[in-house]
């Protein structure tokens, strides 16, 4: 007989650490981040004292080693940072998500003992981290890449132009991806840390977007950007194996930020139908309505079921490829799906900036696009089916 003490942790209880964490970046959320949303997304901008908080609060490190003046925690705390930012704003959620998921991770994995001595401690205290793959042409096929690294004694130097790069603007550091050798296709892409200040990088147009709009997403320019060659980071020719490993994290990250943003929306068109009457009564007293919360309610707990399992496999060293795609696939999908279900429960005051829904509702869209279009979700998991037999 099974001893139920030795069960496994069901998947969304949370230890003592994982819910203090919660609630201590739900408070700041709430607190801090509330009051700005409105401002933020008019401005399209994070105000720099807000970052400063959130490196205060201790999300922007939340993986990264003491040593290095990070938290030394686990991947599911970044995700649950992201949830939880997330649900008051997407914007700063996915400055954090970047921050966490990508730029941090890619340098623990593939950065040399020097390369995490001389980084890690700056991007735990001040410096918000950028991660620059994509370019004109290489959108889905995200490896057809043009900006070169040309190698000058033991130094190399770079030259592209790379597109839609979240955290541009902030920026301190920045994880480019380049081709020392355009005739060996992907085996010749190669991954550089590259200093924001360093002389040839510049940022360039800011794009003014449909949602996460106090996010930035810059064009990054590298005009003969010249790094020393102890900014590698792994080894040359390895840089498809950095991006396609450290994305396939990422897009967990994404699915907690569309849980999140889900999961605000249906928590506003909630109270909201408890106070709007009708007919005399609340619109919470019409069955229809009730059946709609209801299904949104179950559409977002499958949701939350599978970037909880993706990341708590992350974390025990398990294969998660596949279920990093059904949740960023399948999360996406519910929250374009919520979120336009909160702004028809609220009726025309939804369709205003008056109600954050309408918000919401923007910042949903990008889910379905960045870090992986849903298309190409589908591909990695069709692959799979096809090769495992179901």
């Amino acid at each position: 007989m099974t001893n139920p003490g030795s069960l496994a942790r069901p998947l969304t209880t949370l230890s003592d650490e994982e819910q203090l964490f919660r609630d201590s970046v739900r408070d700041f959320a709430r607190a801090e981040i509330g009051p700005l949303v409105r401002e933020m997304d008019d401005r399209a901008e994070i105000p720099e004292a807000l970052i400063s908080q959130l490196f205060e609060l201790g999300v922007m490190a939340i993986e990264i080693p003491e040593r290095f003046g990070g938290a030394g925690a686990g991947f599911f705390l970044s995700i649950l940072a992201v949830e939880e930012l997330s649900r008051v704003d997407p914007s700063i959620a996915v400055l954090v998500d970047v921050q966490n998921t990508l730029v941090v991770n890619a340098v623990l994995k593939w950065g040399s003992p020097g390369v995490q001595q001389r980084f890690l401690p700056a991007l735990a205290s001040d410096t918000v981290g950028a991660y620059a793959l994509s370019e004109a042409g290489s959108g889905s096929d995200a490896f057809a890449l043009t900006t070169r690294a040309v190698q000058d004694g033991d130094d190399y130097v770079l030259t592209g132009r790379k597109l839609w790069i979240t955290n541009g603007r902030e920026a301190g550091l920045f994880i480019v991806m380049a081709t020392v050798d355009p005739s060996a296709g992907h085996r010749g892409i190669t991954a550089f840390v590259v200093e924001g200040d360093r002389p040839g990088l510049t940022i360039g147009k800011k794009e003014d977007k449909l949602g996460i709009r106090a996010s930035s997403t810059c064009e990054v320019l590298l005009d003969e950007c010249r790094i020393p060659g102890a900014n590698l980071l792994g080894e040359i020719g390895r840089g498809y194996k950095v991006a396609i490993e450290t994305l396939n994290e990422g897009r967990i990250g994404i699915g907690a930020q569309m849980v999140g943003l889900a999961q605000g929306a249906l928590d506003h068109a909630t109270a909201y139908v408890r106070e709007r009457e009708q007919f005399g009564q609340p619109i919470a007293a019409f069955q229809g309505v009730q059946f709609q919360l209801a299904q949104a309610a179950t559409d977002l707990e499958m949701a939350r079921l599978g970037v909880y399992n993706a990341a708590r496999l992350r974390d025990a060293g398990q294969p998660f490829l596949t279920e990093a795609a059904m949740a960023k696939l399948f999360t996406s999908q519910i929250a374009e799906r919520v979120t336009s279900l909160a702004v028809q429960l609220f009726g025309g005051a939804g369709y205003t900036k008056d109600y954050p829904v309408e918000k919401l509702y923007r910042d949903a869209k990008i889910g379905q696009i960045y870090e992986g279009t849903s298309n190409m979700q589908l591909q990695t998991i069709a692959n799979q089916v096809i090769r495992s037999g179901g």
